[in-house]
């Protein structure tokens, strides 16, 4: 069955209702599941524009890209609900799952990957070169252990920049180097004007990132999509449609305001270290207090002290 629908809108209509969003974590997949009611979790469905989809649910953003020639997916939340992501596709099109994308490493991106796999139709799982190396190295139940099952592992990689063509548009992978995690991917739909941005930019939230990343890294990768995308006419319409790791759908005036916030708050947090300050110090500085009531949050990698603390310790070398 196709569904065709005719707002372009980062608030446009969805097919279902009730969104749990994950906490966006990047501990092991194990890990991260155990934190999740996956049964109360249902599919979200919203048209951004072009051939492309965002699906919202347990974890990150999943960006469906669905034609004649099949489905491509670009990140797959946890294993427990591919099964609803499935179902939710299924209310697109008919046409099977042929190429999974992953933009990082991190389980609430890449757990369903196996699943969403079985599910399809010789589907090509592709990723930055870190991802297989870090999925397939021996565990060893420590934190930033990404170790997984094969099933899940990427069966195809790239080093800098990937392109190919799919349902009638060119698709481009592009790198950026330690900025949320270890191999982070920005996937350009061309013909669609859509980016999905992985958590080099969750709308939702302060910049975050694990030991692999860095803040200058972040700001590097947001400033690659500033430079890539158009922006929408005076009237707001129109522009290159992003879709973000975590939260709604934006345009490049909200990614501009953005990446103006994260290197306010890395030269406002750089400032205090290099006078000597201890993070109780920067803490009390309340250099990110202006933009709390839009990126603020209260537990884990959204949470205000985690994202200080991680960037004081980035800044001061004492990651």
């Amino acid at each position: 069955m196709n569904l065709r629908f005719s707002s372009q809108s980062a608030h446009a209509m969805v097919l279902s209702v009730v969104v749990l969003f994950g906490t966006g974590v990047w501990l092991p997949v194990a890990h991260a599941q155990g934190k999740q009611n996956f049964d109360a979790v249902k599919i979200e469905i919203q048209p951004v524009q072009g051939k492309v989809y965002m699906l919202t649910g347990a974890g990150g953003n999943v960006t469906v890209q669905a034609g004649p020639e099949g489905v491509l997916i670009v990140d797959t939340q946890f294993a427990p609900v591919a099964p609803k992501i499935v179902a939710a596709i299924r209310q697109l099109t008919d046409k099977p799952i042929r190429y999974i994308i992953n933009t990082h490493v991190h389980g609430d991106h890449t757990g369903g990957n196996e699943a969403l796999a079985r599910a399809g139709q010789d589907v090509k799982i592709i990723a930055h070169e870190n991802l297989l190396k870090a999925m397939s190295a021996p565990p060893t139940g420590r934190p930033q252990d990404y170790a997984t099952a094969r099933g899940n592992w990427p069966t195809e990689t790239y080093t800098d920049r990937k392109t190919f063509d799919f349902n009638g548009e060119q698709i481009e992978l592009i790198h950026v180097e330690k900025a949320h995690s270890t191999g982070d991917t920005i996937v350009f739909f061309h013909g669609s004007n859509v980016v999905s941005a992985g958590d080099i930019y969750a709308s939702s939230r302060y910049p975050s990132y694990d030991p692999q990343g860095s803040i200058q890294g972040m700001i590097t990768g947001l400033n690659r999509i500033i430079d890539m995308i158009q922006p929408p006419d005076k009237q707001g319409n129109g522009g290159t449609a992003l879709i973000p790791g975590h939260g709604r759908v934006t345009r490049q005036p909200e990614l501009v305001a953005y990446r103006d916030m994260s290197v306010t708050i890395r030269d406002r947090i750089q400032a205090l270290v290099n006078q000597g300050k201890t993070f109780e110090k920067v803490k009390a500085a309340q250099p990110v207090k202006e933009y709390e009531p839009v990126y603020g949050g209260n537990g884990g990698v959204s949470s205000t002290d985690f994202v200080l603390e991680e960037i004081y310790k980035d800044l001061s070398g004492k990651k």
